[in-house]
């Protein structure tokens, strides 16, 4: 597993991060204890509400209570459940802060549906959504991914490219550099085109946490200088 976190950040490195958002979309001996500071409410609004909306996905950030909903012309987004996590975890010089947590019921404009129909087959679906900040504390580059691999309690895995959003928030960054912003993950998905709506209903669990795997971290030489972390999160 570190062998797939490590190699995807090499390739990271040679190729450049995600060219933009129009682009088709771990370490299990090598994880260390993970102690959070939080951060102040106050940080957190401004770091949420300075994000310019992703291209793809529908604008989430007015929803703040269960059962809330937001549409615009990529579609409508009712929120399931929430989590304001607000906890900073350390990985050698590298910050990632880990703001919030959603459960959201998408769905999509007709307009979107073909964007999403690499992940699911379904007109509807849930996802979960993760809102970060990472920072560079140092003045060297480094090249890391906030989120490598995401598992739920419900015994689903997604790796990096399964991300919806896209954000660029993988890759180098420079010293000093911080960057924000969404890496979400479709739950509870069909996997066929043909599919018995009320069995897929059946089958749906609830997503009561998620464990979310950081890449390790490597300095511009390409030499790690940090394993990856384990963050587990709650509903």
């Amino acid at each position: 597993m570190r062998g797939i976190l490590s190699i995807f950040v090499f390739i990271v490195v040679l190729a450049g991060c995600s060219s933009n958002t129009n682009t088709e979309k771990q370490s299990a001996g090598g994880e260390q204890a993970v102690k959070a500071t939080p951060q102040s409410t106050s940080s957190q609004k401004d770091s949420i509400d300075d994000y310019q909306p992703n291209s793809q996905v529908t604008d989430d950030r007015s929803l703040l209570k269960v059962g809330q909903t937001f549409s615009d012309n990529k579609g409508k987004a009712a929120l399931k459940d929430i989590k304001q996590v607000n906890q900073t975890y350390k990985i050698s010089d590298v910050e990632l802060t880990v703001k919030e947590m959603k459960l959201i019921h998408l769905r999509p404009d007709y307009s979107m549906i073909d964007y999403f129909h690499v992940l699911t087959h379904d007109e509807e679906f849930d996802f979960v959504k993760v809102f970060v900040d990472i920072k560079n504390t140092s003045s060297k580059k480094v090249n890391v991914a906030p989120i490598a691999l995401m598992k739920t309690n419900t015994g689903e895995t997604f790796d990096w490219n399964k991300d919806i959003y896209l954000e660029e928030l993988n890759g180098e960054l420079e010293g000093g550099a911080e960057k924000s912003g969404n890496l979400g993950f479709i739950v509870n998905a069909s996997s066929g085109h043909a599919h018995d709506e009320q069995s897929a209903d059946k089958k749906k669990k609830e997503i009561k946490w998620i464990e979310i795997t950081t890449s390790d971290v490597f300095d511009q030489n390409h030499k790690k200088i940090s394993n990856s972390k384990k963050i587990k999160i709650e509903f």
